[in-house]
């Protein structure tokens, strides 16, 4: 499913427009369609809003021709800009965190905006974007209106040696060398009694699981950096320099049950650059 079309959530708020302008990016480099979903909810029976669009009575089909025109408005100018993509809009109903769960199935990358035009000012991240990151079935990046990040900044990806760290090492690995960006590989650990004595075990364990990325992309710029502490702070410390940050779903201290892990919800919530969740199909 790698080369599978990129799906992005859009719904014509700023965040949604930053997500869009992610993924453009992203199948810049990698030459995947790209599609833009809006999932259409009448939320009453009484009546629905949405960006641009009047209160109306179920069903009205006003406000359903407004947002796709709002779709394919946006798909078509995004095309414009990018000659050498393919872009396609299409509108979806439902709720949106389930549907596009359920189309999350097909993407090879689903690409959302931190919080969409239902988003309360108070949250960093909105409901959907961390229903869909717990439950979608491809990697799914999240992009927040603000966040930093230059086309030379390096990838960040967390390793903590569990087995969705290893799958988002390869993610992060495969983008820093398409982007020709350096990749940056952190891994924090809890000193024993032996304290700094253990840095040299922690780093090995690192350098194993790096070393067939390694010979992949030979010409790939490595850095390894051990930190002693918080798993989520070194993270969101590391989103402030680089273009995106990569996290497994869960680590090695999550819970069976936990679909996302309590350091992938932090890196969400407070990153300063784009989050890319990644698990096993």
């Amino acid at each position: 499913m790698r080369d599978a079309e990129i799906l992005v959530g859009y719904d014509g708020s700023t965040d949604a427009s930053m997500a869009l302008e992610w993924a453009l990016e992203e199948a810049r480099h990698s030459g995947q369609q790209v599609r833009l979903a809006y999932v259409f909810e009448w939320l009453t029976v009484a009546g629905w809003v949405g960006p641009g669009v009047a209160p109306g009575v179920w069903p009205d089909e006003t406000a359903r021709h407004q947002v796709e025109d709002l779709v394919g408005k946006a798909a078509a100018e995004a095309a414009a800009a990018h000659p050498g993509l393919t872009i396609t809009g299409e509108v979806y109903d439902g709720p949106p965190a389930l549907v596009l769960q359920e189309r999350s199935a097909e993407a090879g990358m689903l690409v959302l905006g931190s919080r969409g035009h239902g988003g309360f000012g108070g949250l960093l991240a909105g409901s959907t974007a961390v229903s869909v990151a717990a439950h979608a079935h491809c990697p799914v990046v999240v992009v927040r209106d603000g966040t930093a990040g230059g086309p030379d900044d390096p990838v960040a990806v967390g390793v903590d040696g569990s087995a969705p760290s290893l799958v988002a090492l390869g993610f992060a690995a495969e983008r820093a060398a398409r982007r020709q960006v350096p990749l940056r590989v952190l891994h924090a650990w809890t000193p024993g009694p032996g304290g700094a004595a253990g840095v040299p075990d922690e780093r090995a364990a690192v350098e194993q699981a790096l070393e067939p990325w390694r010979r992949t992309y030979p010409q790939l710029n490595v850095t390894v950096d051990l930190v002693s502490g918080s798993p989520a702070a070194m993270l969101i410390e590391a989103s402030r320099s680089a273009q995106s940050v990569v996290v497994g779903s869960r680590g090695r201290g999550g819970l069976a049950g936990m679909l996302l892990g309590s350091v992938s919800q932090q890196v969400i919530q407070h990153a300063g650059c784009p989050v890319a969740v990644v698990r096993e199909r």
